[in-house]
This record gives structure tokens, sequence and C-alpha cells, in this order.
């Protein structure tokens, strides 16, 4: 393949604050079908699903803000970004008994193969890639 030019398929929505995760995890589920990974990367699409909820509800939680949520595909890795209005970047937390919250980044960081936060003008953009494997026949 020629790296001077890279093949993807992507899609984005914008999910106000009214939007609850679930019509996220929904979206993003039927673009996932539509790659043939919900049979071939069961595995892989859960892990994408419950991150997806994570950081849709980080900008809805924490950022007080529409999650603008686009997900592309180069056929190597799922790159997840969700865009908010905080400017303030995300860190992981140790999970800790006694607060309810903070665990988000914590199981991204866990199931993804890697993420980062930048800036932007207007808040900021949370990227998160899913490299999967070659994908499995047959069920587990």
């Amino acid at each position: 393949m020629d790296e001077s030019s890279v093949r993807a398929v992507g899609w984005a929505r914008s999910l106000p604050m009214s939007t609850g995760p679930k019509a996220a995890r929904d979206w993003a589920r039927e673009h996932l079908e539509g790659l043939g990974w919900t049979h071939s990367r069961a595995q892989t699409v859960d892990d994408v699903l419950l991150t997806v909820s994570e950081l849709v509800t980080n900008a809805h939680l924490h950022a007080h803000s529409t999650a603008r949520l686009v997900m592309t595909w180069d056929g190597r890795c799922l790159h997840i970004t969700v865009h908010d209005d905080d400017a303030a970047l995300p860190t992981p937390r140790e999970p800790s008994r006694d607060r309810l919250g903070g665990r988000g980044m914590f199981l991204v960081d866990a199931l993804a193969d890697g993420w980062e936060a930048r800036p932007c003008p207007h808040g900021k953009a949370v990227t998160v890639c899913f490299c999967p494997s070659a994908p499995t026949t047959g069920s587990h």
C-alpha cells in the first residue's frame, strides 16, 4: 500500500446533553455491524461500546457539553474521538472506595490500545484507538 495516501471510512454524530450514552452506543454499534465486527470481533465491539459510553458521559457530566463523536476506520485501527467544550484534559485516576466516580478514563486506558487528549480552540478532543487483531471465526 502506498503510505502517502490512507483510505478510511468515517462517521460523525453530535450528541446533545439531552441524549444519553445509550444513543451513542447504539449509533456506534450500528457502524461496527456495518464493518462486520459484531460477529468477528465481538470482544473489541464490547470494549469500543464501553469506551464510547465513558467518553460521551464525560463530555456530558464533566464538560456540561454536547459530545461530538467521530469514528474512523483506516483498515488497521478504529479511531474514536469525542470533542467537548471544556479545555480541562482528563487524567486516569486510580479507583477509590471513597468516591463514586473517577473510573472512566481508567477503564478507557485499560480497554484501548492507546488514547490521547488534546486541547482545541473551543475545548478538547479525546481520541482513543483500537487496533484489533485479525477477525476470528466461530464463537468463543
